[in-house]
């Protein structure tokens, strides 16, 4: 038996994002329990919206995944990350990152928040029609 805690997350997003990404990263992995919450800044004062992400991240290990770096999303979670010692914010949360969130939460947060930046920022790439003979993307004009 492991010793490991499971670390929870919180999405904090505009409009309807938050609850899409919960459901899609539901639909992927099977899961139903209560270790990814949605929160939605939809018609919420600042004040609240502090509120529902300070409920939403209860005690223990979470991460705060935002939409934006600043907004009301960003500011109320930044408000929220000074009164918990065991709560980190990684802001341009994606798919990709909240897959690799709910494989490895039982990592350590020092482990766990460079682990799932560093996904985030590898699932972003550009598609393009054809390539160039030395296999770079080729750049439309």
């Amino acid at each position: 038996m492991s010793d490991a805690v499971e670390v929870r997350g919180v999405i904090v997003a505009h409009g309807a994002m938050a609850e899409g990404l919960v459901d899609a990263v539901r639909s992927i992995t099977g899961a139903q329990d209560d270790w990814l919450r949605a929160v939605s800044n939809r018609g919420l004062s600042p004040a609240a919206l502090a509120d529902h992400v300070r409920n939403a991240a209860g005690a223990g290990p979470v991460i705060v995944f935002t939409d934006l770096p600043s907004g009301s999303c960003g500011f109320a979670a930044r408000l929220v990350a000074r009164e918990f010692p065991q709560l980190a914010m990684i802001c341009g949360v994606n798919l990709a990152m909240l897959l690799e969130f709910a494989t490895h939460r039982t990592l350590p947060l020092s482990e766990l928040v460079p682990r799932l930046i560093a996904r985030g920022r590898d699932s972003i790439n550009a598609v393009t029609p054809s390539r160039q003979p030395n296999g770079d993307p080729a750049v439309p004009r």
